[in-house]
Formats: C-alpha cells, structure tokens, sequence
C-alpha cells in the first residue's frame, strides 16, 4: 500500500519534470529547475513587454486612400540569430513566401516560425545565423521591406 505522503511525493516530481520539460531545464535538483522556471517566467514577462510596448508605439501607417499600407516590421538581434516579426491588419496572400525566400537568400535558417494568415498576416520567426554570415538587424529589417515592396508590385500587377 503507497502511503499519502508517497504519493504526493510521486505527484510532486512529476510536476516538477513536467516543469523542467516545458522551460527547456537541464538541471537535475529540484531548487535549481525552479531557479531555471523562475527565470524563465521572467525573460516570458519581459518579451510581453516588449510585445506590449512595440503594439502601443507603433500605429499603422496610411496611404492617401485611408488604407493600411505596409506591414509593420520589427528586427531584434538575438544572442545567435534573429527574432523577425511582421503584422499587417490585413491578410496578406504570398507574402509568407517572399519573406522566407529573402531571409533565405541572406543566409538565415529559419529555426522557428509562428504565422497567422486569416484575417491578418502576422509573422514571429527566429532565424539564427550561418556560421560565414555576419549580418546586423539592419539589413534584415531592410530586406524584410524589399521583401514586401517586391510582394506589393507583384500583386498589383497581378
């Protein structure tokens, strides 16, 4: 028979692995997963913030004809890549495309990328480097743009 105090203690070390898992830990003691979990709460509250703010900064641009015109793109310079982030309050068909083709061709792997592409186009990609390629955020932000002007004309045209 498995006493209360054992099962408890079996529920506990369960959560605490599942904990572990889900922050990406590699420690093995108790105290030091919830140390990696306390830090890692933290650095999800910062990014909120910085989700927050760059929301409240940035207004939508207009053209002459009170349409939302280009995306809003941010670059961030991350450790080992890039996080690109690209919204639009409209649905923006092929432009996922071009994006990707152009972070491709400066030589970023995209590691990961969440995309919505319903009523809106928003984009959050992580791309790390090539080891030979040594780019600033810069030049990414600018090629993101290339990217969505090229897009633009083409569906213009089209």
């Amino acid at each position: 028979m498995v006493s209360r105090e054992q099962k408890r203690g079996a529920v506990l070390h369960e959560k605490l692995q599942l904990l572990r898992s889900i922050t990406k830990s590699h420690a093995i003691s108790e105290s030091s997963i919830i140390v990696d979990a306390s830090k890692y709460i933290q650095e999800l509250k910062h990014k909120v913030e910085r989700l927050n703010q760059d929301i409240t900064t940035t207004a939508p641009h207009t053209s002459n004809n009170n349409t939302t015109s280009w995306p809003q793109v941010e670059v961030e310079t991350l450790e080992k890549g890039f996080l690109v982030n690209v919204y639009s309050e409209r649905s923006c068909p092929g432009l996922l495309v071009s994006i990707l083709e152009v972070l491709e061709d400066l030589g970023l792997n995209v590691l990961e990328a969440r995309v919505s592409c319903t009523d809106t186009f928003r984009l959050q990609a992580f791309g790390g480097e090539n080891e030979e390629a040594i780019i600033n955020a810069q030049v990414v932000t600018e090629a993101v743009f290339e990217a969505i002007k090229n897009w633009s004309e083409s569906n213009e045209q089209g």
